[in-house]
């Protein structure tokens, strides 16, 4: 996986990653995981947009679902 590290104001050092079979032109979402619990992402063409925040557990039950081909 590819990894950019950000820096946000007031925030720790965040890791982002994308898978390494994203598409040349940048349309992918970004991941990461701060030690909050949370998995963050963000659309990888506007890193400075917004971010969705989920529960890691959430975030793994749904990306399951995404492997099985059930979402």
């Amino acid at each position: 996986m590819k990894q950019q590290t950000q820096t946000i104001a007031d925030e720790p050092v965040l890791s982002w990653r994308k898978s390494s079979h994203s598409n040349p032109q940048g349309a992918c979402v970004e991941v990461a995981e701060p030690d909050s619990g949370q998995m963050l992402f963000r659309d990888s063409k506007v890193c400075s947009g917004p971010v969705m925040a989920v529960r890691r557990q959430a975030a793994a039950l749904f990306i399951a679902a995404v492997a099985r081909g059930g979402v």
